[in-house]
């Protein structure tokens, strides 16, 4: 609800500090007299264009300021959200705009710096405006699903098919992830079988390329120790019959020195006793040498070709490790990386019809609710289209035609707000075909059509109602017409406030506040200001309206009987 309207040195106001209520306000006053100046005010601080014409004759700038207090639930506080701005909701908006000379513009929220066209977005969501020169609201298209969902008591149904619709979409993005990921394995089994296969021949295992390593080294040492050891034996082939043949020469040598008379006993035949004992310790030692050396040769034998094949398994290890990037000790774990990959890409074909079953679940629960929906929004906008004809012929209208286009959608236009083209057409002649609501070529005509179907969804509309603006909505017309003007309008402000800018004193009679804009001042010194009018100064005004420039108390009665009416 607008609460208040501040305006400094725009075209002919100077200082106006307007306050303003809920229902009916009706603003009148002569032609000419700067009633456009209010609505113009007000459209400047809620993102109209503003041009630098506005700003009052001698001043440096131009400001509107307009106070609203929405609903806590308004969707106005969420759109301040959307925009980065600081706000309270148990506090009033207050949007702001200060016009330059040179044409500049400078916009706030609660004085908070912003941009126009977040003005403009605020005050889409707070007003409309029907009449001579603009219409803001109905022609817009997408204002006409949630009028006629919230007509037809569908906000249950609409809000099971935008939940459908999410659960449709969710379905259909994890059968594509699912799809895609499928798509990659199938691509990917020809090359994983491959190396997997290379994998089990191999048969890696934890930590054999540290042992096969070290036995390499091991064997290659122990052929160069077998090669020492050959030498070894080699000193020794033959050594023992040397040997031997030593000690028998010294034992020729003592039997000779005793046939020739030595002692046995004498220190010659002593000394080959002790030489011939020597060579034997020798010949036995070397032996036990030659023994030794067979148990060293035995300790390094091994297996033929027992080197040559472990430098092969190394090679092999290495090169496919190589060939698959990764470092040996990973093989063992990439074999079971690629076998859990192979059974996945096995039971993905599972999980893909699992999800295929759901994707088609959600699809078929959205679309019934879908259609469902549908089918209500037809049946409200045959009730809507019947209701807003028996209000047209009251208001000269009675040529016109209306109706709801409820248009099936292609799936693929499918979205959370249904699978149906929702449009309000009107057709201005008998004969003439249905087209938007901008068909209507007179201001006049449309703000009283918006009138009609304002007043058929009066009462069924949910959430905040956006303050309405009629201007001159009267324009035309008299008499009974005029009467079922201000009688809807009044009926439209017992749920909604509502201002009308109107020449029609039995418009201006319906009005709970009526505010009476006047001239003042001469040449350069000429002002507009606004009369908020009690009973007595309503009814003069009435008075004024009906009978002209001289009141009469036929008038006066007249206009008291407009008021009681």
């Amino acid at each position: 609800m607008l609460i208040g309207l501040q305006i400094r040195d725009i075209v002919l106001i100077e200082a106006l500090d307007l306050s303003i209520g809920p229902g009916l306000t009706a603003l009148t006053g002569e032609t000419g007299a700067g009633k456009s100046i209010i609505l113009d005010a007000l459209g400047l601080a809620t993102g109209a264009r503003g041009d630098a014409g506005l700003v009052r004759r001698g001043a440096p700038q131009a400001v509107a300021s307009a106070a609203f207090a929405p609903s806590t639930d308004h969707p106005v506080w969420d759109l301040l959200e959307a925009r980065g701005l600081v706000y309270a909701r148990d506090e009033d908006l207050v949007l702001r705009r200060n016009l330059s000379a040179d044409g500049r513009s400078r916009a706030f929220v609660n004085d908070q710096a912003t941009g126009v066209g977040v003005l403009k977005e605020l005050g889409e969501a707070l007003l409309e405006v029907h009449g001579q020169h603009e219409t803001v609201g109905l022609l817009d298209a997408r204002t006409h699903r949630p009028l006629l969902d919230a007509y037809g008591d569908l906000a249950v149904q609409a809000a099971r098919v935008a939940a459908d619709w999410r659960g449709w979409r969710e379905a259909r993005e994890q059968y594509e992830v699912l799809l895609a990921e499928a798509a990659r394995r199938v691509a990917d089994t020809e090359e994983l079988t491959l190396r997997l296969s290379e994998l089990d021949r191999l048969d890696a295992r934890d930590g054999e390329e540290t042992a096969l390593a070290e036995e390499r080294a091991v064997l290659g040492a122990s052929e160069k120790a077998l090669a020492d050891i050959s030498t070894a034996r080699a000193v020794f082939n033959g050594l023992g019959g040397k040997v031997a043949g030593a000690i028998r020469a010294l034992e020729r040598a003592r039997e000779r020195a005793v046939t020739a008379g030595a002692a046995e006993d004498g220190a010659a035949v002593q000394r080959l006793i002790i030489a011939s004992e020597a060579i034997d310790r020798v010949l036995n030692e070397a032996g036990e040498a030659e023994s030794a050396i067979d148990a060293a040769a035995l300790a390094f034998d091994f297996e033929p070709d027992r080197l040559e094949q472990t430098e092969e398994r190394l090679f092999e290890l290495r090169g496919l490790a190589r060939k698959l990037g990764v470092a040996v000790e990973r093989l063992p774990s990439l074999r079971l990386a690629f076998a859990e990959r192979l059974r996945a890409a096995e039971s993905s074909e599972a999980t893909l019809k699992a999800a295929g079953v759901r994707l088609a679940t959600a699809r078929n629960a959205y679309l019934s609710a879908a259609v469902t929906l549908t089918k209500g929004r037809r049946e409200a906008g045959e009730r809507l289209a019947q209701a807003v004809m028996t209000e047209l012929a009251p208001l000269k209208l009675d040529k016109a035609r209306f109706r709801v286009a409820v248009e099936p959608l292609a799936e693929d236009r499918a979205g959370p707000a249904g699978m149906d083209r929702t449009a309000f057409e009107i057709s201005t002649n008998p004969g003439a075909p249905f087209g938007d609501l901008g068909a209507i070529a007179s201001g006049g005509e449309l703000a009283r059509f918006a009138l009609a179907l304002k007043a058929s969804l009066a009462g069924r509309a949910t959430g905040a109602q956006p303050l309405m603006i009629f201007d001159e909505v009267d324009q035309g017309v008299g008499g009974a017409v005029a009467d079922a003007v201000g009688l809807r309008l009044k009926r439209l402000a017992a749920n909604a406030q509502v201002l009308v800018v109107t020449h029609s004193p039995q418009v201006a009679a319906r009005a709970e506040a009526h505010w009476r804009i006047v001239k003042a001042g001469e040449g350069e010194r000429l002002r507009t200001a606004v009369e908020v009018l009690g009973a007595p100064e309503r009814e003069e005004e009435i008075a004024r309206m009906l009978a002209g420039a001289s009141i009469t108390d036929a008038a006066r009665a007249a206009a008291r009987a407009l008021m009681d009416a």
